[in-house]
C-alpha cells in the first residue's frame, strides 16, 4: 500500500498520504492500478457530466478532467518528444531538446493533436462506456513498464528517470496488467479490439524509438501513455460500430 501511495503521488495529484521511500522498481509494476484509480474516477465524472451536457461538451471535460488529474504530467512528456524526434537532428541533439523546457511547434501540435484525437473518440463512443473509461487509462499506464523493460535509458548521465532503469525490471512486473485485461471480457468482442491495438501500439512505439533513438527517456514513456490512451479512445469508438 505504501508503494501504490508513492505511484499515485507519482502520476497523480491527488492526496495520496505520506508514502514510503522512493522505491521505482516496486512502484512501477503498480502503474497500470493507478490507471484504473484514474479510469475509475473519470468513469465516474463522465456518467455525471453525460447526464447535463451532451456527448461532445462531456468528451471535453473529460478529456479536461484527465489532463487536470494527472497534472498533464504525460502531456509534458508528449511536447518534448515530438520536438525532439521529429526535428530530424542527430540522437544527442534530440536529446537536447526534449530537455529544454520550452515548448516548440512541434510539440505544441502533438499536444493538440492528441487531445483533440481524445475528444473525437470520447464524443462518439457509446458501446460499453462505462468499463471502457476504467480500463483504457490502466492501458495507457501499462505501456510504460514495456518501455522500461525493453529499451535502455537514453540518459546515463542523468536525468528524471535514471531510478527506473538502475536494474532490470523482473517479468513479474507485469502481474497487474492482467486487471484491465481481465476487465477488458467484459467489453464482449471489443475486447479483441482493445488488446490488440494495446499490443500493436507498443510494440509499434518501441520499434520506432530504438529505430529513431535507440534509448527511451522519461518524456518518451510520457508519450507513449498519451498515444497509447488515444488510440484506445478511437478504438471504442470504432469497436461500436461493429
Amino acid at each position: 500500500m505504501n508503494q501504490l501511495r508513492a505511484a499515485i503521488s507519482f502520476l497523480t495529484i491527488l492526496p495520496a498520504g505520506k508514502s514510503a521511500a522512493f522505491d521505482p522498481d516496486a512502484m512501477v509494476p503498480l502503474f497500470p492500478v493507478v490507471g484504473l484509480i484514474i479510469g475509475v474516477l473519470l468513469a465516474v465524472f463522465d456518467n455525471l457530466v453525460m447526464r447535463i451536457w451532451p456527448n461532445p461538451v462531456g468528451a471535453v471535460l473529460d478529456v479536461i478532467f484527465l489532463v487536470v488529474i494527472t497534472g498533464a504530467f504525460h502531456l509534458d512528456g508528449l511536447g518534448d518528444t515530438a520536438d525532439g524526434i521529429l526535428s530530424h537532428r542527430s540522437r544527442e541533439r534530440a536529446l537536447e531538446i526534449m530537455k529544454d523546457s520550452r515548448l516548440g511547434t512541434m510539440g505544441l501540435a502533438a499536444i493538440v493533436c492528441v487531445l483533440a484525437t481524445k475528444w473525437g473518440g470520447l464524443a462518439t463512443f457509446g458501446h460499453h462506456r462505462f468499463i471502457a473509461l476504467i480500463i483504457i487509462p490502466a492501458y495507457a499506464r501499462a505501456s510504460v513498464i514495456f518501455g522500461i523493460r525493453y529499451l535502455k535509458y537514453g540518459r546515463p548521465d542523468g536525468g528524471t528517470g535514471t531510478d527506473f532503469f538502475k536494474s532490470p525490471l523482473p517479468f513479474l512486473s507485469f502481474i497487474w496488467i492482467l486487471l484491465p485485461v481481465f476487465l477488458s471480457f467484459f467489453l464482449g468482442m471489443e475486447c479483441l479490439f482493445i488488446n490488440a491495438v494495446f499490443l500493436g501500439m507498443v510494440t509499434g512505439m518501441i520499434l520506432f524509438y530504438k529505430h529513431q533513438m535507440n534509448c527511451i527517456t522519461g518524456d518518451m514513456l510520457g508519450a507513449m501513455v498519451e498515444v497509447t490512451e488515444t488510440a484506445l479512445f478511437l478504438t471504442m469508438a470504432v469497436g461500436g460500430n461493429f
